[in-house]
């Protein structure tokens, strides 16, 4: 989906093991070292262990590439299996013959296997035997490969054995009763995680290898990669993958550390925050503490003073009591007491008004967040993060579907079943994906986004219109504009739509099949090309259907193929103007 976008020629962040993408830090240097030498050289045992993720696998694919010419392999990953089976199974890779007779029989699965390494050893053939997944060896099967390192003649051992595993196999072969097995191992080595510096030079090998010509990722974005995911590189692939999907759907070519943090929360279920957050949140509460101290100090509300005596209508003599430094000074004997700050008392009944005064609602005095001489209409609109916060109580999933439910003019039920089996009910379908605002457009519909604000918070916030560079997010009851750049800051391209198919279920539609489903697909897409008189439409998906549907996609930016599937229905579906519909673009209204 982002290679074009990025300039790749393929994905740089699978995590299929592929020897073209082996990136040789020193320690996986030193791993290959250790493997190699396993092959060249006679000796027992040689261990490789790491945690999960460090590329133990990868590096089993490059040593196989680089594996000498008279050397034959058997490679077994999955050695959760009886002894005879795994007998049975190096038999197998190694293109040994067995007869159904000795399939059960220890005994004779391993003279037969004798027999081939002692012909092997006579043509100069090394065969080396690779165990991935070690650690799930049970005791009786690491015992009958501890057994097969007795296969030998006088100057050198028939079967080398490479056993790759996870830290467990460590614990497993220190067993006390695996000792013997223990004590044959020549050669052990153990892969740790990549460093900060690796991690940096790990993600631009992998780029370049898929045809990046630039740094993809800033410098901030490397640092939080390797936080996240502790140099381990399989979860390196991962979070990359999704920051790269993320970029994408944001129109963003350069990734950046809150994208890196957003394709982590995804991947591990929870949300991050940036790695100087606990101590600016430290910062901040010391300076507060320290500027309340100095506050309190010099305002010492613990000493009091009596004001002057003042007369109550009464006439009785009465002492008040006030704050030393509130920041009042006492009116003067005789003087009235002033109004309170921005309140002019209302004139006595019959009294002529002040020349020139203006009533405050016509001057705009008073007005939250307004400027002088402001009204409410120009104010400035409030920011995406500003709003999130004020309606997060209606940023919910509830409150969200119930809006869209709304504007398709049906009801949503708060207690019913799921909002998808309720479109449903209604002749609606979801459509749940991850995209970009301009796929949107595409589909023309109002969606469902899914919003990160700065603290994490999730919400969820109803689009309602797409127009130029502002997008139009409904809120409860009203309606906020916010600029298209601002809200791709907060959004990760996850979204929900409603849209109305001809049938349900929805069903891929491609040459070679008929029916009423076909036939509406050839009108509609007769219709939106404008062809004025299309003769009796037939219900057979032939070739000019594929062709009309070729057209649409070239069209509308989808993929080419003939087939029209659900997002070519969807694209379909939003291009036809249906009456009573939603749609995103002013253009349809």
């Amino acid at each position: 989906m982002y290679l074009a976008f990025f300039g790749l020629n393929e994905k740089p962040f699978s995590i299929t093991p592929d020897p073209r993408y082996l990136y040789l830090s020193e320690r996986h240097a030193e791993a290959m070292a250790h493997l190699l030498y396993g092959i060249n050289e006679a000796g027992g045992f040689v261990q490789l262990t790491g945690e999960v993720g460090t590329g133990k696998t990868t590096i089993v694919r490059s040593l196989l590439a680089q594996a000498p010419k008279n050397a034959e392999i058997a490679l077994i990953l999955n050695p959760k299996m009886t002894a005879p089976e795994f007998l049975l199974t190096i038999c197998e890779e190694l293109g040994i013959g067995v007869p159904d007779s000795a399939t059960q029989s220890l005994k004779d699965l391993v003279d037969i296997l004798s027999q081939y390494l002692l012909r092997a050893h006579a043509g100069g053939r090394r065969v080396v035997l690779v165990v991935d997944e070690a650690q799930n060896l049970a005791p009786e099967v690491l015992e009958q490969v501890r057994l097969l390192t007795n296969l030998e003649t006088n100057t050198k051992k028939l079967l080398q054995i490479i056993l790759i595993g996870q830290e467990e196999l460590r614990e497993l072969l220190a067993r006390n009763e695996l000792r013997q097995l223990a004590q044959r191992i020549t050669g052990r080595y153990h892969l740790s995680p990549l460093s900060v510096e690796e991690t940096t030079a790990y993600v631009r090998h992998r780029l370049r290898v898929a045809g990046a010509t630039a740094d993809i990722f800033n410098r901030f974005a490397l640092e939080e990669i390797y936080r996240l995911s502790s140099g381990v590189p399989r979860v390196i692939n991962v979070i990359c993958d999704r920051a790269l999907l993320g970029g994408y759907s944001q129109d963003r070519h350069r990734i950046t550390g809150p994208l890196v943090r957003n394709a982590a929360s995804e991947v591990f279920g929870k949300r991050f925050t940036p790695p100087w957050l606990p101590w600016a949140g430290t910062a901040a509460v010391a300076a507060c503490l320290a500027v309340g101290s100095v506050a309190l100090w010099h305002l010492q509300p613990w000493v009091w003073t009596r004001s002057p005596v003042v007369t109550e209508a009464h006439g009785a003599p009465t002492a008040s009591r006030s704050l030393r430094g509130a920041g009042r000074p006492s009116a003067a004997p005789g003087a009235a007491a002033p109004a309170a700050s921005g309140i002019v008392p209302p004139a006595a009944s019959g009294a002529a008004p002040v020349s020139g005064a203006v009533p405050a609602a016509l001057s705009g005095a008073g007005t939250s967040g307004a400027k002088p001489g402001t009204t409410a209409a120009t104010r400035p609109a409030e920011g995406l993060a500003t709003l999130l916060a004020k309606y997060s109580s209606v940023t919910t999933t509830d409150a969200a579907f119930t809006t869209l439910f709304g504007l398709w003019g049906i009801h949503y039920s708060v207690d019913g079943t799921d909002p998808c089996t309720q479109a449903t009910q209604h002749g609606l379908a979801c459509l749940t994906e991850r995209g970009s605002l301009g796929q949107l457009r595409l589909y023309n519909r109002p969606a469902i986004l899914m919003l990160t604000d700065t603290t994490g918070g999730s919400h969820e916030v109803v689009l309602t219109h797409l127009d130029g560079e502002d997008a139009s997010l409904d809120l409860g009851k009203s309606r906020h504009r916010v600029g298209v750049g601002e809200l791709s800051s907060y959004w990760m391209g996850d979204y929900v739509m409603l849209w109305r198919p001809e049938a349900a279920p929805v069903q891929t539609l491609s040459t070679g099949m008929r029916g009423a489903g076909v036939r509406w697909l050839r009108r509609s897409l007769e219709k939106v090309a404008g062809i004025a008189d299309p003769g009796p439409a037939s219900d057979v998906y032939d070739a000019g259907l594929a062709s009309l549907v070729r057209r649409f996609q070239r069209s509308h930016r989808l993929t080419v193929d003939g087939v029209a599937g659900v997002r070519t229905q969807v694209a379909l579906a939003g291009a036809l103007a249906r009456p009573g519909s939603p749609f995103l673009t002013a253009a349809h209204e």
